[in-house]
């Protein structure tokens, strides 16, 4: 693959829709292109709303249903159903956005009473890499913030959501500058909720583990 088409790949890394093989690829890629590193934590808020979407949309069509003479109707009223859903949550935005304007920052608080979940942090005797992420349960699943101190760059490195089923979602990845251990912060997320995740752990674009942290 030609740096100008590797390039042109960020978005579907991003976004998890190459194939194994060409994420890997990638990655290799990643480690020698702070601009497309860049790009790829710059796709982290388009990726979440994504997510968002994903979760709140229902599956109102099966994928193999074939045509039929009131297919077009029952989509047509499935939409007219969603518009007006949509219309009430709107209506209620603003309703609570009035109600927080009156009340004042009382009630901001009170609307987001859950909040983000103490952080958890931990650092890994035989890398030498510390790493601190805190979470946020939202509606789409998990947004995490994660702050790393990594003095062994440059590499290309990853922040992994490791499920209680064993599944494994990929929140966010970055370049280190060369030996550069000042903290470095991004932000990602994962479909995940806090609850179904087991742990975190930071990794290498090429699969090496520096350093765990629990979910909590």
């Amino acid at each position: 693959m030609r740096s100008l088409e590797r390039h042109r790949d960020v978005g579907a890394y991003a976004l998890g829709v190459l194939d194994e093989a060409e994420a890997f690829r990638f990655e290799d890629h990643l480690m020698e292109c702070p601009r497309c590193t860049a790009q790829v934590t710059a796709f982290g808020p388009a990726t979440r709303q994504l997510m968002l979407y994903r979760e709140a949309t229902p599956r109102i069509v099966h994928p193999l249903t074939g045509p039929g003479g009131r297919l077009l109707d029952r989509l047509l009223s499935a939409v007219a159903a969603r518009r007006r859903a949509g219309r009430r949550r709107v209506l209620y935005a603003v309703a609570a956005a009035v109600v927080c304007a009156v009340a004042g920052p009382g009630a901001v608080l009170y609307a987001s009473q859950g909040g983000p979940a103490a952080p958890v942090a931990a650092t890994d005797a035989g890398s030498g890499v510390w790493a601190r992420v805190t979470a946020e349960e939202r509606t789409w699943g998990t947004d995490v913030r994660v702050e790393v101190k990594d003095g062994a760059g440059p590499r290309s490195c990853r922040l992994v959501a490791v499920g209680r089923d064993g599944s494994e979602q990929t929140i966010t990845s970055w370049m280190v500058p060369r030996h550069d251990a000042r903290p470095h912060t991004m932000r990602g997320g994962a479909a995940l909720r806090p609850g179904q995740i087991d742990r975190y752990e930071v990794r290498t674009a090429n699969g090496e583990h520096l350093v765990t942290l629990p979910a909590g």
